[in-house]
């Protein structure tokens, strides 16, 4: 979602607050970092435009369930424990209101496999752009990062406070937490660990290295599989498109059976039905017109009667 601010689009922030260090409030605001270019696909019934969609359905019984009928169940292995709703709303933290530092540690100690999602951290407000640059510089030049714990949007991140020093700004990673690192030596199999190696070898990997060094420019890399699906979707002719239905739903059709619902009971108490009159017959070729009478063949009587 965008602000429009001077005529440019702004970005609204995701989160808002204040950022504490020491003795010192910041007013701050979140942005996102990254935007996803992944292309998604609708699943259409083959031959028309129309959706196909999931429905929420009792994989025993097969019947579709309703939203309020739907608990959350934690599988034990043998057996599910059932959580309502409102006892994971009564434990759910609050949000944050600020993101307090609880120290400042080498930049290089953190592993880049801890980071996860990236953001902008920026002043709400002109009159607090020095106090972060004054910030994103003593970072800079002390290769630390602050690290903390916040809530936003209902889950609580443990966070790395960090400075770009190329782009003149702060940025806030979201980290995993140390329980949700996998053990390499569990997963990889045959893990060599640390190789005894003479200098002899180490210089020739080295040299390796050098002769494929270059500068680091993203620009250069390009999803090439992306640019073909949209390529693909672009030259796509006319007679393999389909223009999407109206979202609009059909109303049902009314029944149009004359046979009534049979009674509950019967007796005297038994709730009376009113007589029901079999259906007309379809409108064959004189349905609809008017039998005249017959003529005869004399004339009509035209002499006066008596007394008029």
């Amino acid at each position: 979602m965008y602000l429009v601010k001077g005529g440019a689009a702004m970005a609204r922030p995701v989160w808002t607050g204040v950022l504490g260090f020491g003795l010192v409030s910041l007013p701050v605001g979140l942005y996102t970092a990254t935007d996803s270019h992944t292309i998604r696909f609708h699943q259409l019934q083959r031959g028309t435009a129309d959706r196909i969609r999931n429905r929420r359905v009792n994989e025993r019984t097969g019947d579709e369930v309703d939203l309020a009928d739907i608990v959350k169940g934690f599988d034990t292995g043998g057996e599910y424990v059932i959580v309502e709703p409102q006892e994971l709303d009564e434990i759910a933290p609050c949000r944050s209101r600020s993101i307090d530092v609880a120290g400042f540690v080498d930049l290089d100690t953190v592993d880049p496999v801890f980071f996860d999602k990236t953001y902008f951290l920026g002043p709400r407000g002109a009159q607090y752009g020095n106090v972060c640059a004054l910030l994103e510089r003593a970072l800079a030049e002390s290769n630390k990062a602050g690290i903390a714990t916040f809530v936003m949007r209902g889950r609580e991140y443990l966070v790395a406070l960090k400075a770009e020093e190329a782009e003149g700004l702060l940025t806030l990673h979201t980290l995993h937490w140390a329980d949700e690192l996998r053990d390499p030596h569990a997963e990889v199999p045959d893990l060599p660990g640390k190789v005894e190696a003479t200098a002899a070898e180490v210089k020739m990997a080295m040299q390796l290295i050098d002769a494929l060094a270059m500068e680091w420019e993203p620009e250069a890399f390009h999803d090439s599989f992306r640019e073909k699906v949209e390529a693909l979707v672009k030259r796509r002719p006319p007679a393999r498109r389909w223009r999407r239905p109206n979202r609009r739903r059909s109303r049902p059709v009314p029944s149009t059976s004359w046979r009534p619902c049979a009674p509950a009971s019967s007796g005297p108490g038994a709730p009376r039905t009113p007589a029901t009159r079999p259906p007309h017959p379809a409108p064959g070729r004189w349905a609809g017109r008017r039998r005249r009478p017959r003529r005869s063949g004399r004339a009509p009587d035209r002499r006066p009667r008596a007394g008029s």
